[in-house]
């Protein structure tokens, strides 16, 4: 099954995974990712265009999860702005998920609140998602 492209927010939700050091490569294509929490660790497999991630956004909704961003990122395949990624270090993203209900408003809070230049960050985003869409991933539980 082909996945969508993510809700943009999840671009930085993984990019904060990778500077907050969450995001583990167990092996060539896997990774462990734990959630902002440290209550979840997302397994992930990425061979070639097939991917897996037992988080909710892959599984139930269909789009590229934010642990399999985390992992492309950590992988050296999705760009990483680091100076970006130290602003998002530490965000509670479930927490502000829940508090806010919609991504716009998570994403309006982020940027007040850790003085993120909208324009850059928007910049970045679609670095990353013209990237991914080229990938053209697709879901697949791994064999073994």
């Amino acid at each position: 099954m082909s996945l969508r492209l993510p809700p943009r927010i999840k671009v930085l939700e993984a990019l904060g995974a990778v500077v907050d050091g969450r995001v583990r490569l167990v092996g060539e294509g896997r990774c462990e990712v734990v959630s902002s929490e440290g209550d979840r660790v997302y397994n992930v497999v990425v061979e070639g265009e097939f991917v897996y991630s037992n988080d909710n956004g892959t599984l139930y909704r269909g789009y590229v999860g934010y642990p399999i961003l985390a992992c492309l990122m950590a992988e050296g395949k999705l760009p990483i702005d680091a100076e970006l990624g130290e602003k998002l270090r530490g965000v509670p993203w479930r927490r502000l998920n829940e508090q806010y209900k919609r991504y716009e408003e998570v994403l309006r809070h982020i940027y007040a609140e850790r003085g993120i230049e909208r324009e850059r960050a928007e910049a970045y985003i679609d670095a990353v998602l013209r990237r991914l869409a080229a990938m053209r991933l697709r879901l697949k539980k791994p064999t073994g």
